[in-house]
């Protein structure tokens, strides 16, 4: 007489049954209790929604694909902190659509690079990083600097985001065209950097 154990392992659509039970209360266990802890979905102290031109900044980070480069989550290890700052915590993203985490380090995590750099060394680093890193293997980005913003689309991004939980008020969506009003992508991008993880500097 075949036992329980035997009866699943020999039923295919008796074991996908199971497996599909086990895994979505192991699911269910793990993420429900997340929503109801104020510190992963509270933004920490200082922490305020992209302005318009560091929204356009972010979105020329991702185009250029530098978060397949260059991680934003220091991990809470010796090594890391002691290198790129205080450890990230869950409140510094609440803002982030998407996560820009990742766990690829060809380039050095940059979650705690702003303030880091002046402008200036950004601006040149960009266009011609080994400039000031002769050592990198980053290549340059001089387009960035003669591309102008567009901000045909700014405040539909913005006002979706607002429907997110993005506290924007219509006075900033009103303001965005004129904040972006002769700026090149390089300097969007730069206004996104020199704004990551500054609310936990003092840590650093």
């Amino acid at each position: 007489m075949a036992t329980g154990h035997e009866k699943v392992e020999t039923n295919i659509g008796l074991m996908l049954i199971l497996v599909i039970i086990i895994i979505s209360i192991g699911g269910l266990v793990q993420i429900v209790p997340l929503f109801f802890q104020d510190s992963l979905t509270e933004p920490v102290a200082g922490l305020k929604p992209y302005s318009a031109l560091r929204l356009e900044g972010r979105d020329v980070y991702v185009r250029e694909g530098c978060n397949t480069c260059h991680s934003q989550m220091i991990r809470p290890f010796r090594a890391e902190t002691e290198r790129y700052g205080h450890y990230s915590v869950a409140g510094e993203f609440v803002y982030d659509r998407p996560f820009l985490w990742g766990s690829k380090r060809t380039g050095p995590d940059l979650h705690r690079v702003g303030g880091r750099y002046s402008d200036e060394w950004h601006r040149v680093h960009m266009i011609n990083p080994r400039d000031v890193v002769p050592e990198s293997i980053m290549p340059g980005y001089p387009w960035l600097a003669e591309n102008v913003l567009d901000d045909s689309d700014i405040q539909a991004k913005m006002t979706t985001l607002r429907t997110l939980g993005h506290p924007y008020s219509d006075d900033e969506i009103n303001a965005a065209p004129k904040e972006l009003a002769g700026k090149t992508e390089l300097d969007a991008l730069i206004a996104y950097l020199q704004g990551l993880g500054i609310e936990l500097q003092a840590g650093r």
